[in-house]
């Protein structure tokens, strides 16, 4: 927001000592203290080499002198200002439109990639991933609007023994069923049978144990090979890294149908990717890289023939290489991170995945700062806690997992009952407004906290429409918008041509604007945290600053027409502020609720 006072403050600031502090920011007044905003002088005290609370004293008889000031009250080291309500006004609520799209000033535009979502292929999605999602896909959004250039990609695990265990049930219980046949889901169907897998593993298990009483003491892991299926499922793989024909095809077919399936998920979410990279291109990445650092002295050769790092104390000895020449997952890592490097050129590389692969990235970052590549602080690892349900954890082998899509579907109930609940007429976009506001829910919820949080996930809690919940936000905004559609006024032009802000003088009204202020800071320090939740408290908190100015001051029912309009100006505002928020987190703006 572009305040001229914080420029008067810092031509004064120049003449009187020849420079000026790198920044100045108006903070909202405590409440107690009477003001809108504060000066804090020990923040930039030390650049002046002056002492603060002189500088205090200095400032403030500088401010009392100008006419959008009215009131200045000086303590200790800070500067506490009451504005005048035009000059307020007009300086941030009236400038919502003019939200700035410039990057961070200490960070500057950067090219940011963001790697997110990385589903496997051998089942649909679930609540982990929305979590994954919702987190990526904000993040991404955030990035743009705060003026990055931002590269959104997905890696998608589409090999490996996991993926041989669908095609095996498939194989052996699938008899010729398809999608189309059954009236299912690709992604579904297949998933399907990665647990019918495991329940013919855990079968032929048992089995084994009770008739080799050596087998007793030996893990599900241990014993994989020597059960039936599990030993087809390691022959399926085998075939596959020697491109059988049938093999191939199969893996094809079956993997075409969980892409629809993902397709359909994304698009219910709204996710969208700049680039898919499949784990089938890449597997092979890194090994050359490998030797190239091997012969650099990066890496060393073990006795044993394995390719080793030593990371120190901390991490430890890494193997890079099996003593057979063989890839380790996090040699794929390097090799793919060097691709999109490659690809896209990025200045910073994120990678928004679980807290348990905490060390991983640890050792890849180190790994990669040792080759020469970049630095450590060009790669994040956006580490997110897991989603929990009142019902308990997810567990996918047993097909017990919360399954995105219906995840989508309950929200979307749940939303339909809320509004329901709100009418006794019949909607004719009730569908559509339940998918908005359930979506939204699900994604505010996800959002509310920091992502390192394990957080409990409650679908009822999240719909409702009074609460810290996406539903109290987006109902702020319909609010707004229903105002206007009674006044006859459209959403996206000003009221009138001339607004009296000075008009606006109760504390209700300047609260909007003092709020409406830091939107910028709230915007600018999530992005450089990668944080969404900042944000999400900063939108409830406007709702309800909001709500409070609606319920004491009179709108549509103003004493005249000029109050009137000056406060239908401020809600229209209010509504643009709060719907740009919600669309930073990709959170639907419904119109009506």
């Amino acid at each position: 927001m572009g305040f001229k006072l914080v420029s008067g403050i810092m031509d004064f600031l120049e003449e009187e000592f020849g420079t000026s502090p790198s920044s100045i920011r108006l903070e909202p007044c405590p409440g107690d203290m009477g003001g809108d905003f504060t000066v804090n002088c020990f923040r930039f005290a030390q650049e002046l080499k002056t002492n603060p609370m002189n500088l205090a004293g200095r400032v403030g008889e500088f401010l009392r002198g100008r006419p959008d000031v009215e009131g200045v009250d000086v303590v200790k080291a800070f500067v506490n200002i009451r504005m005048a309500a035009d000059a307020l006004h007009e300086a941030a609520i009236a400038r919502s439109n003019e939200l700035p799209s410039e990057a961070s000033p200490d960070g500057g535009r950067r090219k940011i990639l963001v790697e997110y979502s990385a589903p496997n292929t051998n089942k649909p999605q679930h609540l982990g991933h929305v979590r994954n999602n919702t987190l990526g896909m904000a993040l991404v959004s955030l990035l743009k609007r705060v003026g990055h250039d931002v590269v959104a990609v997905n890696l998608v695990n589409d090999r490996g023994i996991h993926i041989c265990k669908s095609m095996v049930a498939y194989r052996q219980f699938g008899n010729g069923a398809t999608p189309e046949s059954t009236g299912k889901k690709g992604d579904h169907f297949v998933g399907d049978f990665y647990v019918k897998f495991e329940e013919e593993f855990r079968k032929q298990l048992s089995e084994l144990r009770s008739s080799a009483p050596d087998a007793a003491d030996k893990s599900a892991d241990e014993l994989f090979g020597e059960t039936e299926i599990g030993r087809e499922a390691q022959e399926t793989l085998r075939e596959w890294e020697a491109e059988n024909p049938e093999t191939r095809n199969l893996w094809s077919m079956m993997n075409a149908w969980v892409f629809d399936g993902f397709e359909a998920t994304y698009k219910r979410m709204g996710v969208e990717f700049d680039k898919t990279y499949l784990e089938s291109n890449t597997y092979t990445l890194g090994r050359d890289i490998i030797l190239e650092g091997l012969d650099k002295g990066v890496f060393q050769k073990r006795p044993d023939g394995a390719v080793v790092i030593d990371l120190g104390k901390k991490l430890g000895e890494k193997v890079v290489l099996r003593s057979d020449g063989t890839s380790v997952y996090i040699t794929q890592d390097i090799g793919t991170t060097l691709k999109k490097r490659e690809d896209f050129a990025p200045d910073i590389q994120v990678w928004v995945v679980g807290d348990e692969q905490k060390r991983h990235f640890e050792v890849l970052f180190e790994i990669l700062e040792r080759l020469g590549v970049a630095s450590k602080n060009n790669f994040h690892h956006l580490a997110y806690g897991m989603v929990n349900l009142p019902s308990g954890k997810m567990k996918s082998r047993e097909g017990t997992v919360v399954d995105a899509d219906d995840l989508f579907d309950e929200m979307a109930d749940l939303a339909r009952k809320a509004t329901l609940e709100r009418h006794n007429e019949a909607l004719d976009d009730l569908e559509e407004r339940a998918e908005s506001i359930g979506m939204g829910a699900l994604k505010f919820m996800l959002l509310k906290f920091n992502p390192k949080t394990t957080i409990m996930f409650n679908p009822d809690e999240s719909v409702k429409f009074e609460g810290d919940t996406g539903p109290y936000v987006q109902y702020a905004c319909a609010r707004i918008s229903s105002i206007l559609r009674k006044a006859g006024l459209p959403i996206d032009s000003p009221v009138a041509e001339q607004i009296d802000w000075s008009l606006l003088d109760t504390p209700h009204e300047r609260a909007l604007s003092v709020m409406a202020s830091q939107y910028p800071f709230v915007l600018t320090k999530a992005s450089d945290a990668m944080d969404c939740s900042g944000i999400v408290s900063y939108l409830l908190d406007f709702a309800k600053a909001f709500n409070r100015f609606y319920r004491e001051c009179p709108v549509l029912g103003a004493k005249d027409e000029t109050l009137r309009n000056a406060r239908l100006e401020l809600c229209r505002r209010s509504r643009e502020l709060m719907a740009d928020g919600l669309k930073t987190l990709t959170v639907d703006v419904p119109e009506a609720m």
